[in-house]
């Protein structure tokens, strides 16, 4: 477990489960009376795989991701549409607010923010119950670890999570 506190934690929980649970309780009910809406949960890549270093998130955007595929499965043949985006590493404050910036996949070139909006955006108006958005590396490494045992893709996970040490 990555050296985190308590606090940081619970703060990634809220953000990734509560408030998506608080929105959808929200929102579905009114576009399920009026027969028609459409909701893009923000899922992960990270949600295919035991996510070594960062278990909470990794585990709070699997639950994201069943989340929307259970909902999405409730509304069926309501008018409402649910869709997962799952975005890989992308562009924007995450590394650095997760303080991943020394870590591979922090140093690593990521995705632009835009096309995986605009790729969300697209499955989203097509009724797609999800969508691994950016590079085509993503879509590798989710299709990997439905296909390989948990051990791989957690190690795999582990190292680009891993703090780069520089040599001085």
């Amino acid at each position: 477990m990555r050296e985190t506190t308590l606090e940081k934690d619970l703060n990634v929980i809220d953000l990734n489960l509560r408030s998506t649970v608080y929105m959808a309780k929200r929102l579905l009910p009114a576009m399920v009376q009026r027969g028609r809406g459409q909701v893009l949960f923000t899922s992960s890549i990270a949600a295919t795989m035991p996510g070594a270093l960062n278990s909470v998130y990794n585990g709070s955007k699997a639950c994201i991701q069943s989340f929307a595929q259970t909902i999405r499965r409730e509304l069926e043949d309501t008018g409402v549409t649910v869709t997962a985006l799952m975005p890989g590493p992308t562009n924007t404050e995450f590394f650095r607010r997760a303080d991943m910036e020394d870590t591979k996949v922090g140093q690593s070139e990521k995705d632009d923010p835009a096309q995986v909006a605009h790729e969300g955006f697209e499955a989203l108006g097509a009724g797609k119950d999800h969508v691994i958005a950016g590079s085509f590396k993503n879509t590798v490494q989710a299709t990997m670890a439905h296909v390989l045992p948990d051990t791989v893709p957690a190690d795999l996970h582990e190292k680009q999570g891993r703090r780069e040490t520089h040599p001085h």
